[in-house]
């Protein structure tokens, strides 16, 4: 009885689902088909949208202090970076090194109030950061903190740059590190490429170009680094820009709390105060080599000394960078792909903003192709020294750099430390928009032109760091007896 009656109930579930079962069915709508793949040329996409600058607040203090703000909402956040007018190019040449190690142990070293432990303890429980650095042509230091220790981190922050203790065994540690690095600056062949070939194009005694020794280490001393820091760090050399979580009201007041009484440096304010060191070619054309008989490869760089971002023709030559490289460029189509000559092939035109850049190119072969690869690079530059690219290469080109473009504006913080590059090198503001114009507007007679005038042929300097018996058939082929370079480190 028990298992007919569960046999009819069965039967009375499944008839009253049924036909809803089927109502569904009926209802549910018959499957689209799906759309043929389209290859990648015929694929479409709406326009980049337009780059708008977002709105920000400039205003110098009485001593000099430059600053931007740029309110952003989005989180909780607030971030920061002073740029110093000073760098290792101006840094004397018995003490190369001063800089960088300035830079680095005012920040490891603490400061008058706060030692190292304590200062790093406090930002830590805050999870914020205060850095400090200096390179070649400028020097920073940056925080991040959230918008609630914004204060307090921002204290840190200008402690760190007007009081900085300078802990001598900080100092002393920078310094055993730095031997390190010199110890091991042989160890890998691209860093002596790079190294010795800005040697060749601005000189081994250039700013540019020359590297810390032992002897130059040696003779830093702690007072060399407390005057350095008291010559160069003042607010009427100094840009500051924030950007966050913020009122700016409320952060100028901040500002002048912590910087309004900090004095500035007349001398700095004499425009012949450390010009710019001089740039000229040191090596006009050559062949040079570093033999290391342990490599199975060459490192080869190929180039000249170059211009800058301000020159008649950056816009051209920026898009000739990209009709030459990258995956669809013609040297990795060329030269990796048909000629199979190179793990690696690049050519750029690298300007710089207030001297003169590279032309360089270059890359990694085998060392038995090492020859033909740097023929195949030669040709390359020439081809684009003589003939017109086409309108296809000059439209991906274009793209390619325009739409790159947008990149640069991602972010708030971005467009803010474009905004401070631009005042710190005394560039227009709009500089960046003028530059998208002059690519928009770029011809192929405009490549072919700056192509002829900024690329020198007679003036390439050709740099091999590879294995000189393996590399056959020798670097004699190219027309000229390579001149070897001693890279042994001085004791």
């Amino acid at each position: 009885m028990t298992v007919l009656r569960l046999k009819w109930l069965r039967r009375l579930a499944w008839g009253a689902i049924a036909p809803l079962l089927l109502l569904g069915l009926w209802l549910v709508p018959s499957p689209v088909r799906a759309a043929p793949a389209l290859h990648y040329d015929q694929l479409t996409f709406p326009p980049l949208p337009p780059v708008q600058l977002p709105n920000y607040t400039q205003f110098e203090l009485d001593n000099g202090l430059i600053v931007y703000l740029v309110e952003d909402h989005e989180l909780p956040l607030v971030s920061g970076t002073a740029s110093f007018r000073v760098g290792g190019r101006w840094e004397p040449a018995d003490k190369v090194g001063l800089s960088g190690i300035t830079g680095e142990v005012m920040r490891s070293g603490g400061t008058q109030i706060h030692p190292a432990d304590d200062l790093n303890a406090l930002l830590e429980r805050r999870a914020a950061y205060v850095e400090t650095g200096i390179g070649s042509a400028v020097g920073n230091a940056s925080f991040y903190a959230l918008s609630e220790d914004l204060s307090e981190v921002f204290g840190l922050f200008a402690e760190v740059i007007r009081q900085p203790a300078f802990a001598p065994d900080k100092l002393a540690l920078v310094k055993s590190q730095r031997r390190g690095f010199i110890a091991r600056r042989n160890d890998d062949p691209d860093d002596i490429a790079r190294r010795e070939f800005y040697k060749l194009i601005y000189g081994a005694q250039s700013p540019y170009a020359r590297t810390t020794e032992y002897a130059t280490l040696d003779s830093i001393q702690r007072d060399d680094v407390i005057a350095y820091h008291r010559t160069y760090f003042h607010p009427n050399n100094m840009l500051l820009g924030i950007v966050g979580d913020f009122d700016s009201a409320q952060m100028r007041s901040l500002i002048e709390a912590q910087f309004g009484d900090w004095q500035r440096n007349p001398e700095l304010d004499n425009p012949e105060f450390d010009p710019l060191p001089p740039v000229a070619q040191a090596q006009s054309g050559g062949i040079f080599l570093i033999d290391q008989p342990q490599l199975t490869q060459s490192s080869v760089l190929i180039g000249h000394l170059g211009g800058q971002l301000t020159d008649p023709d950056y816009a051209p030559m920026t898009v000739l960078n990209d009709v030459l490289n990258g995956f669809g460029g013609r040297l990795v189509n060329e030269v990796r792909s048909r000629q199979g000559l190179a793990y690696v092939v690049y050519a750029y035109w690298s300007p710089q903003f207030d001297y003169p850049g590279l032309f360089v190119g270059g890359g990694q072969t085998r060392s038995d192709a090492t020859v033909p690869f740097i023929q195949s690079l030669q040709s390359e530059i020439e081809k684009v020294r003589t003939t017109l690219v086409s309108e296809d290469e000059l439209k991906q080109a274009k793209d390619s750099a325009l739409n790159a473009f947008v990149f640069n504006f991602e972010t708030p913080g971005q467009t803010l430390s474009r905004l401070l590059r631009y005042e710190y090198y005394g560039y227009p503001k709009d500089f960046i928009f003028q530059y998208q114009k002059q690519v928009e507007a770029t011809t192929a007679a405009d490549i072919l032109r700056a192509a002829q005038t900024y690329l020198q042929p007679d003036k390439l300097v050709t740099l091999v760091v590879g294995n000189a018996a393996a590399i056959q058939p020798p670097l004699t082929t190219l027309g000229s007896t390579p001149q070897p370079i001693d890279i042994t480190i001085p004791e």
